[in-house]
């Protein structure tokens, strides 16, 4: 399940190690997997078209020879039974299933309407709103949310950075270089405030926790992703802060309290395995009952073998059945 990066490179990986069978790749977006990093930059710059973001052509994902099913999500998962349950009624069954449905955007509460940047849908719909002399308030100063108030302000819009932590990235570049990054946007002319938190998005704007309110145009939250296992929540999978998996990236099943390993999100590996660099999509394979088929019933070393070279592999939001 997944049609981004990991179900991508899953379905490849697989392929390269001589698995013959059918492989079914369902993505709930409509297009087929793309690049992300762009979309806060190119994208919304109107530098690139969408064509260009393709991770591959239509020529190679048909040599794949995959049953592609896109603009389709899932709502379930039946163990037992084997199969995923769809969106659309239908139910696609499988005997070794990828999870690689990656993350999306934390939200924030209030009756405004806000733009968030997860997909090329989501970008397309921002740049269509930016302009010379609009009003532009980004919540959150992380990498995304500075790369889209650069882009902005380049176009033109008047551009309000908001920011809780006292530096910018600081907890990821340093304090330092932080400091530098945020003298870079205001000497742009970005209005960047640090050490304020927002409480709600309005239809005038955003409302900060102190009350106050910043008047805004258009509103982009950039506060960070959630993980995209609610339709795993009734499985029997043991799911956390994404899915939990054992040293080969397999998730957990059984009865509860059967756990083998740690939770595939950033910043946390199973003991002694290698950890995704910079993974950010909940993204394992299932080991479904009574026994063990991806991709070969016959020899774990086959299975350990594609297990490390898919969790090499796994780098950014995705979908695989």
């Amino acid at each position: 399940m997944g049609a981004s990066a990991a179900g991508l490179a899953a379905v490849e990986t697989l392929r390269r190690e001589g698995y013959d069978g059918t492989l079914t790749m369902i993505g709930a977006e409509t297009h087929a997997p793309y690049d992300r990093p762009p979309l806060s930059k190119q994208i919304l710059a109107s530098e690139w078209e969408h064509d260009r973001l393709a991770l591959r052509s239509s020529g190679d994902l048909d040599a794949l020879d995959l049953d592609l099913r896109l603009g389709t999500a899932a709502t379930g998962l039946d163990l037992e039974g084997r199969a995923v349950v769809l969106a659309d009624g239908t139910r696609a069954a499988y005997d070794g299933l990828i999870v690689a449905t990656g993350v999306r955007p934390r939200r924030l509460p209030g009756e405004g309407d806000a733009h968030v940047l997860r997909t090329l849908d989501d970008a397309l719909a921002l740049r269509d709103r930016l302009a010379e002399g609009r009003r532009l308030v980004v919540v959150g100063a992380g990498f995304l949310g500075a790369e889209a108030a650069a882009v902005a302000r380049g176009l033109g819009a008047e551009v309000t950075l908001l920011e809780p932590a006292p530096v910018p990235l600081g907890h990821a570049v340093g304090n330092e270089v932080g400091r530098v990054l945020a003298a870079a946007h205001l000497e742009h002319g970005v209005d960047l405030r640090t050490g304020v938190g927002v409480a709600a998005v309005t239809e005038a704007g955003v409302r900060l926790a102190d009350g106050e309110l910043v008047e805004a145009d258009e509103v982009l939250v950039a506060i960070g992703s959630l993980p995209n296992t609610e339709w795993l929540a009734e499985s029997g999978l043991t799911v956390g802060d994404g899915v939990v998996c054992d040293e080969y990236c397999e998730a957990v099943w059984g009865p509860p309290g059967r756990r083998l390993g740690e939770s595939t999100r950033p910043g946390t590996s199973p003991a002694g395995s290698t950890r995704c660099s910079g993974c950010r999509c909940a993204s394992s394979t299932v080991r479904t009952p009574p026994s063990r088929v991806w991709p070969s019933p016959a020899t774990s070393s086959a299975r350990r073998r594609a297990s490390r070279s898919l969790r090499c592999h796994t780098s950014g939001p995705t979908s695989t059945t």
